[in-house]
Formats: C-alpha cells, sequence, structure tokens
C-alpha cells in the first residue's frame, strides 16, 4: 500500500498551505484561514453502483 493521501486544499477557504496538525491521525490545519480540520476513512458502502446503473433519485 501506498503512502496515506493528503488534502489538496483547505474545505473551508480553498488555500493550499496545509500542515499536518499535532492533533493526530487525520488532523490538519490551515495556515491561511487558521482552522483545523479532521479527515477520516469512514468505510465501504454495503451496496456499490453496477456499471451503468443510476443512483436512486437520479436522473436515467
Amino acid at each position: 500500500m501506498s503512502e496515506r493521501a493528503a488534502p489538496f486544499y483547505c474545505p473551508y477557504c480553498g488555500d493550499e498551505d496545509l500542515r499536518p496538525s499535532e492533533e493526530g491521525h487525520g488532523a490538519w490545519q490551515c495556515a491561511l484561514c487558521n482552522r483545523a480540520f479532521r479527515i477520516s476513512f469512514l468505510g465501504l458502502l454495503a451496496k456499490g453502483l453496477a456499471p451503468g446503473q443510476q443512483p436512486e433519485g437520479g436522473t436515467p
């Protein structure tokens, strides 16, 4: 498996000057807007979509 993925931009202001936070795994801080956020993987969906299948509520 490869290295952990890093976010490319801040989800709040869009700036690219991000640094890992000392708060632990998956925590990042933005130098521009001075916000900290955490990114985590929740898991896989129980039911995936078959090729060509539309999601529920989607238009064909």
